[in-house]
């Protein structure tokens, strides 16, 4: 797995702009699949911040992006090596969650 650092909103709109031309899906397609719209999906992409993060969220699970978090208070707080731990995040599991208290 590849490790990239996202930094700005900017920065995760380049990655899901990327991934999703990866996998020669459109904006529209995208937004409709995470429950957005495609002017929202164009917006992220270009970085505007802001953005509601259950959304973004969704949208980098549905290109096939994990996130997963150091935080290397904690990390170093455990005495356990950062390059040797990286928490996951189970978007799916938040999705789920988020979908049971706000159902359709």
């Amino acid at each position: 797995m590849r490790s990239i650092s996202l930094r700005t909103p900017a920065d995760i709109g380049a990655l899901l702009r990327a991934k999703r031309r990866e996998l020669n899906m459109d904006q529209a397609t995208l937004a409709e699949s995470i429950g957005a719209s495609r002017l929202w999906v164009s917006q992220i992409e270009r970085g505007k911040p802001g953005a509601n993060i259950g959304l973004v969220l969704r949208a980098l699970s549905v290109v096939g992006i994990t996130v997963v978090g150091i935080d290397e208070k904690v990390t170093k707080s455990l005495e356990i090596p950062s390059d040797d731990w990286a928490p996951t995040i189970d978007i799916n599991a938040i999705i789920n969650q988020a979908r049971e208290k706000n159902p359709k």
